[in-house]
């Protein structure tokens, strides 16, 4: 609960750049900022390259925990600062790769952010293994918080300080075409600021280096590099993929309207964020107790019913959601919504399935999955995206993460056996799915937006009241939740 109520409050910071953002900018510049938020993510497995989990994996032997710390943080010192300086020298082939040759100077500003992150992650992950939430949340709001201050500053103030006052000493740093790159700028602020304030836990560390134990982890790890290679292709390559192969006028601005509904899958994505944070030193935790299996089918039964009621609050009240995205030219975008919270579901219920492969130490079975999502992505987009535009990504993502829900789920069962209630948490899904096309078929009827959303609260409710009495005895369980059964 810490770690996610603290993630789900600096993403939602976070992501209240999106209105703001879609409002000030070109509709073209927002896509041209999504296909670089496109291309880091990839970076950032190649800088951290699994050893984040791999961390959290060995740490638990506390007899060479801080020689695992040492290795992981100097190793990471070294990769971090080869891969920066390859990063510049190719700095034009990646800015053309993502269609935006004209703009290399994006890439270097990413190289720095990327660097920075790469640097915290295991600083991060150090707070999060020793149980210090309070710090961890307080750093990563923070930083957000400067991020934002920084955008409207250079995106708002320093052109009303133009119009008021050309001689305004503050526009010593402002420079008028900048543009969206000071996007960029600002995420590059926030990123050396989060070093800073995480200095004492990254110089933790001792200059010693395991080479035995080094190569126990990236036997680890490696495999996770592929396996987000291939997460990383599902999630964010099918913006530069658009940008390729779309054959519509202006394809920037196709990117732009896919990135912008893209975030309107906001409380499921935040959710899941938030849940993956807490879970994993959760899961490797557990399996050192009795019978883990019974925790994980119960963790996941939870964790269903909440992006179930998530999938509802958003797809039916789609019509309030879209003023997330301030100018209409984004809402011809809003039919990918529906698709995409259910695509966001199978892949948090992936993440959950993932725990049998980390435990077993058959991190290679993940790749292999993802590898395979990643090449349905990829065909069904090259096929489709000339045709269909970003309604084939949409259903590109959906057919990648229920794939990979369902090929977990069964290699998993025959590695790990954990006793899912699967075909009742099945049932859940199809029944918001059918209440989803329920409120569609009433909006239909044009009565208007209050019986609209009158409809949309009843059904909710009634979802709500039918979970609570078929999991009566579960909720039992939960001493905070018992009131509030009795009372029902």
């Amino acid at each position: 609960m810490w770690y996610g109520i603290s993630s789900i409050i600096a993403r939602f910071l976070n992501y209240l750049l999106t209105p703001y953002l879609t409002a000030t900018l070109l509709t073209s510049a927002y896509g041209e900022m999504s296909l670089v938020y496109a291309l880091i993510p990839f970076l950032n497995i190649i800088f951290t390259y699994g050893l984040e989990t791999a961390y959290f994996r060995f740490i638990q032997k506390k007899e060479r925990a801080s020689d695992v710390y040492d290795t992981i943080t100097v190793s990471l010192i070294i990769s971090t600062i080869s891969f920066t300086i390859l990063m510049l020298l190719f700095r034009q082939d990646l800015a053309r790769l993502i269609s935006l040759k004209e703009h290399p100077e994006y890439i270097t500003w990413s190289a720095i952010i990327i660097a920075f992150d790469a640097l915290t992650s295991i600083s991060f992950a150090k707070l999060r293994q020793e149980g210090r939430p309070v710090k961890y949340a307080s750093i990563r709001i923070a930083g957000i918080l400067i991020n934002i201050a920084v955008v409207v500053f250079f995106l708002s103030v320093c052109p009303a300080l133009l119009k008021k006052n050309e001689n305004s000493p503050l526009l010593l740093l402002y420079n008028e075409k900048m543009g969206v790159g000071y996007v960029f700028i600002a995420n590059m602020v926030q990123s050396i600021v989060t070093f800073l304030l995480l200095w004492k836990e990254f110089f933790s560390f001792k200059w010693k280096f395991n080479a035995r134990l080094w190569k126990e982890i990236m036997v680890y790890s490696l495999p996770l590099i592929v396996a987000g290679f291939g997460g990383m292709i599902n999630e964010t390559f099918d913006r530069i993929m658009l940008g390729w192969w779309s054959t519509a006028p202006d394809p920037k601005t196709e990117v732009g309207i896919y990135s912008g509904c893209y975030k309107l899958s906001i409380l499921i994505t935040l959710f899941i964020q938030a849940f993956r944070l807490g879970a994993e030193p959760f899961f490797f935790k557990q399996a050192e107790g009795e019978n883990p299996q019974r925790v994980y089918a119960r963790v996941m039964k939870f964790f269903v019913l909440v992006i179930c009621l998530m999938f509802l609050v958003v797809a039916l009240y789609l019509d309030v959601w879209k003023y997330f995205l301030s100018k209409p030219d984004y809402w011809t975008g809003l039919k990918v919504v529906p698709i995409l919270l259910l695509a966001n579901m199978f892949l948090g219920i992936y993440y959950n399935l993932s725990v049998w492969y980390k435990l077993t130490n058959k991190t290679m079975a993940g790749a292999w999955i993802t590898i395979i999502g990643a090449l349905l992505t990829i065909g069904i987009n090259y096929l489709f995206i000339p045709r269909f535009g970003y309604m084939a990504c949409a259903w590109a993502t959906f057919v990648c993460y229920g794939s990979m829900m369902v090929i977990s789920f069964i290699w998993g069962q025959k590695e790990y056996r954990i006793p899912y209630a699967w075909k009742k948490l099945v049932a859940y899904m199809v029944i918001v799915v059918m209440l989803y096309f329920i409120h569609l078929l009433f909006t239909k009827l044009q009565l208007g937006i209050w019986p609209d959303r009158g409809v949309a609260a009843v059904l909710i409710a009634a979802f709500m009241i039918f979970v609570l009495n078929v999991e009566k005895k579960e909720f039992q369980r939960i001493p905070v939740l018992r009131k509030l059964i009795r009372s029902a």
